[in-house]
C-alpha cells in the first residue's frame, strides 16, 4: 500500500527505481503475467496484499531475539501463517481503490487437494508439502522453493473463493518486521480507539482511548490483537483497515512527500521488508496511481456465516457464491460506451440513447432517520469520494426501514446508490425529485444491517458535530443468518474503532 499512495505525487517518481533495484522478488505467476506487469495500465490491476506471520527476514534469516521481544513476536514454531490477505483492485483509470479482506479463519477448499481448511493454511500446507519433495536440496534452495509454491496456492485459493470476476494479477507480501520499519520511517500514523485496550499478554497492546500516533512496535501490536476484542479476528480486521488507511493519508501528506529524509527511510524499509512478485515495475506503477489520493481508497470485508466449530477449531463459514457476488458488486469497473463501428449510422438504425438513470452525476440527498448522530453526513461523505454529487444532509422523523427514492424511470441511479451503501434499502418512486436525484433515507436498520456504524468510521462529521463516536461493532450471526460486512472504512481521515 505504501508504494501505491506514494505514487500520487510526481516528486517521488525517481524513489522508486531505488526499490525497483533493491526489493526482494518471487515468480508466483506465469511469465507472460510478469512480462505484463512493466506496460502501462490497460486494465484494471488485482494486487494480493499479504501479511506474513514469520520471525524471517525477506533473506530467511530469522530476526534478532531483542527485536522479537519489542515486536512481542514469540518464539517461532516453524509455522508460516498469512495472517492478513487483503485483496487491492485498482481500475483502469488509477484514480480510486479498492481493498477486500478475508477472514483468515474463514473456512474455504483450498488448492492443492488438501481439502477444506482455515484460509491462512493456504500457504503452509503447500510450504510443508514442497519441503518435503527437496529433501536433497540445499535448505535455503528448498525454502525459497517452498515459499513460491505456498505463495502460488494461496493466490490459487482466493481466485477460486472470489470467482472469475478478478484475476489477481500482483502480489506483496509484509512480514512482522514491516510495520515496525515502514511506521519508523514516516514518523508513525494516528489511529482512533473507542476504548482503552491493555491486553499486553499476547500481542502487547497497551493504549488509552481517544486519537494516538503509533509507530514501530506499538503500531505491530495496534494491527495484531484480536484477544479481549468483542469479536476477536474480525475486529482484528477492521484494526488493519484503519490502520492501513491511516498509513495512506499519512503517507499522501506533505509531510512526507516534501521530506526526503523520510522517504528515503521509506523506500529503506520497503526494501527490507516487502516482497513483490517478479516483473512489477514499481516507478511505472506509481506513475499510474498519480491521481490517487487517500479519500478514493476504500476499505471492505467479504461477507460471513458467522462463527463456527468444525474439527475442534473455530472457524468463520462463508458462502463462495456469496463472496463472489460481493467482489463482483466492487470490482465492476464502469466501462465508457464502445464507438460505434460506423461513422455514419444506417438509414434504418435507431440513436443510440444513454438509458434513464444512468447517468454518472447523480445528486445524492440523505436523511438520517435513525437514532446515530452525524449519520447523514458520514454517508453523504462516502458517496461523494464514490463520484456522486453531494446534496443536502439533515435529519428526518426516526423511522425502521431504510429507503432510496427515484424519480420515475430512474430507478437504475438509486441500485448504483444501494450498491454503493451495502445494498440493504426499500426502492421506492417519488415523482416530486428532479432528473437525476436520488433521496436515501437511513433508518435504524441501516447500521444493524451493514454491522458497524458508519458515523463510527469516517472520524470527521460526528467530531465536527460534537458527538463522541459510538463503538463499532463486527457482524455476529446468532441467528445464524450471513453478516453483512459491506460498510465502507475510508482511507481519508481518522477511524475510531474497537
Amino acid at each position: 500500500m505504501s508504494v501505491a499512495v506514494l505514487g500520487a505525487s510526481g516528486i517521488v517518481y525517481a524513489k522508486f527505481n531505488d526499490v525497483n533495484d533493491g526489493v526482494v522478488t518471487t515468480d508466483v505467476f506465469e511469465p507472460e503475467v510478469q512480462k505484463a506487469g512493466v506496460k502501462p495500465l490497460d486494465g484494471a490491476v488485482d494486487i494480493l496484499l499479504v501479511g506474513m506471520d514469520s520471525r524471517e527476514d525477506n533473506f530467511g534469516n530469522p530476526l534478532p531475539k531483542e527485536v522479537l521481544q519489542m515486536l512481542h513476536g514469540g518464539v517461532s514454531d516453524g509455522e508460516r501463517n498469512t495472517d492478513t490477505m487483503i485483496l487491492v483492485h485498482i481500475p483502469v483509470d488509477g484514480r480510486r481503490a479498492v481493498a477486500i479482506s478475508f477472514p483468515r479463519d474463514a473456512w474455504v477448499e483450498l488448492s492443492g487437494g488438501f481439502g477444506k481448511h482455515k484460509l491462512n493454511s493456504a500457504f503452509v500446507y503447500q510450504f510443508n508439502n514442497t519441503m518435503k519433495s527437496q529433501a536433497n536440496v540445499p535448505r535455503k534452495q528448498a525454502v525459497d522453493e517452498a515459499k513460491k509454491q505456498g505463495r502460488k496456492n494461496l493466490i490459487a485459493t482466493i481466485e477460486t473463493l472470489i470467482g472469475k470476476s478478478v484475476t489477481i494479477d500482483r502480489y506483496a507480501e509484509v512480514n512482522l518486521l514491516s510495520f515496525y520499519e515502514i511506521t519508523k520511517a514516516i514518523g508513525g500514523v494516528e489511529v482512533c480507539l473507542n476504548n482503552p485496550v491493555d491486553e499486553t499478554k499476547y500481542s502487547g497492546a497497551q493504549f488509552p482511548a481517544g486519537k494516538q500516533t503509533i509507530e514501530g512496535a506499538a503500531a505491530l501490536s495496534f494491527v495484531r490483537q484480536r484477544h479481549e476484542l468483542p469479536n476477536g479476528d474480525l475486529d482484528r480486521i477492521v484494526r488493519q483497515q484503519v490502520f492501513i488507511g491511516a498509513l495512506a493519508h499519512k503517507v499522501l501528506s506533505t509531510g512526507v512527500l516534501t521530506d526526503l529524509g523520510k522517504l528515503n527511510a521509506l523506500v529503506d524499509a520497503i526494501k527490507k521488508s516487502v516482497v513483490l512478485s517478479s516483473g512489477w515495475d514499481v516507478t511505472t506503477f506509481a506513475q499510474q496511481m498519480q491521481g490517487l489520493s487517500s479519500g478514493a481508497i476504500d476499505f471492505h470485508t467479504i461477507p460471513t456465516l458467522g462463527p463456527a466449530k468444525i474439527g475442534g477449531a473455530d472457524v468463520i463459514k462463508v458462502d463462495p457464491q456469496q463472496v463472489n457476488q460481493f467482489i463482483t458488486g466492487l470490482t465492476k469497473d464502469e466501462r465508457k460506451p464502445q464507438p460505434p463501428s460506423s461513422d455514419k449510422p444506417s438509414a434504418t438504425s435507431t440513436p443510440t440513447t444513454t438509458p434513464p438513470g444512468t447517468d454518472t452525476k447523480v445528486t445524492v440527498d440523505v436523511r438520517n432517520a435513525s437514532s446515530e448522530k452525524g449519520l447523514a453526513v458520514a454517508v453523504q461523505n462516502i458517496l461523494v469520494g464514490k463520484g456522486f454529487l453531494a446534496g443536502t444532509a439533515s435529519d428526518a422523523t426516526r423511522q425502521r426501514t431504510s429507503t432510496l427514492f427515484f424519480r420515475p424511470g430512474e430507478e437504475s441511479s438509486a441500485q448504483r446508490v444501494s450498491t454503493e451503501l451495502g445494498g440493504q434499502f426499500k426502492l421506492t418512486p417519488d415523482t416530486a425529485l428532479k432528473k437525476g436525484q436520488v433521496r436515501a433515507v437511513l433508518g435504524d436498520d441501516y447500521p444493524v444491517a451493514l454491522g458497524r456504524t458508519l458515523a463510527g468510521q469516517t472520524g470527521q462529521p460526528p467530531a465536527a458535530q460534537g458527538s463522541p463516536a459510538k463503538p463499532s461493532t463486527q457482524p455476529g450471526s446468532p441467528s445464524g443468518q450471513p453478516s453483512s460486512t459491506a460498510s465502507t472504512i475510508n482511507a481519508d481521515g481518522v477511524t475510531c474503532v474497537n
